[in-house]
């Protein structure tokens, strides 16, 4: 495998490269991560089982499409592939450091910019991707409140039904989520679609980074409210998006909302006490 991601390097840069030194280094939850270097230039490697190539596939473009904005930094993808062993993609290797108030203010100022970014008139995207290792079901619509009852509440929540959690009936959640969500008619915005503080950091130069996206075409408000789910973000870069987009009225109840389809989705991939608090919100939403 390691033969074959040098040689797929050097066909990319058009430079000679072999592997001098590795080590593992942390991937997430889902992925195995390595430093790989030829002694003079490094890469992030990212592993998984040979079936996974669609993953980094959709990952490479999510990244690609979030450079393209030129707003926030996101990792310089080189390439991907699979061998009879591993998937694999390769991105560009980054410093971090711990970051400063400044740092997580213009982190805020440029999430913001990339989701005014003009790009879609409908929510979707160009192909399906996974959400951690889940399917994430992109097909376009023009319904925002139809968009995220259907194809991100519904189908965490069947699945869900599936691995034995005791939820209520899906047809009935998802026309509360849409009757919820109706009046709120926000414009497609590429957003990352998995921005815990896991997903995001700022370089030992202080330059705000975002990277693992699940992007696709949706409401600006999903990333804001997963930063709050599992430990918010600093609160410089809070201050940094409202001053640059304030949110709209309303937030405070959809926030919840959209960090059920995470709960769902954390349910479907660990099981555990997900399945209790997904339970709570789904009452609270009913």
């Amino acid at each position: 495998m390691w033969n074959a991601i040098a040689a797929q390097i050097q066909a990319v840069t058009g430079k000679p490269f072999t592997i001098q030194a590795r080590r593992s280094v942390g991937g997430g939850c889902i992925n195995q991560g390595y430093a790989i270097s030829d002694g003079d230039r490094t890469y992030f490697v990212k592993t998984n089982s040979p079936g996974q190539r669609e993953m980094f596939i959709a990952e490479r473009l999510g990244l690609q499409q979030m450079a393209k904005t030129q707003t926030i930094r996101v990792p310089q993808p080189l390439c991907e592939g699979a061998t009879d062993q591993a998937s694999y993609i390769v991105l560009e290797w980054l410093d971090f450091g711990r970051g400063v108030s400044e740092s997580w203010m213009q982190m805020g100022q440029k999430l913001a910019a990339l989701h005014r970014y003009a790009g879609s008139e409908q929510f979707g995207w160009e192909i399906n991707n996974t959400i951690g290792s889940t399917p994430q079901i992109n097909t376009w619509m023009d319904s925002w409140a139809d968009f995220f009852a259907e194809q991100r509440i519904g189908y965490q929540l069947r699945l869900a039904r599936r691995q034995g959690g005791s939820f209520p009936e899906t047809n009935r959640v998802v026309e509360r989520v849409r009757e919820m969500l109706d009046a709120h008619e926000p414009q497609p915005s590429l957003v990352h679609g998995d921005l815990w503080s896991g997903n995001a950091g700022c370089t030992t130069a202080g330059e705000p980074v975002i990277y693992d996206p699940a992007a696709y075409w949706g409401d600006r408000e999903v990333d804001l409210a997963m930063t709050e789910l599992f430990g918010a973000f600093p609160a410089a870069f809070y201050r940094g998006y409202e001053a640059a987009w304030p949110l709209d009225a309303g937030y405070e109840q959809r926030k919840s909302l959209y960090n059920l389809y995470h709960v769902l989705n954390h349910f479907n991939l660990f099981g555990g006490g997900y399945g209790s608090q997904a339970s709570r919100m789904l009452a609270a939403i009913l």
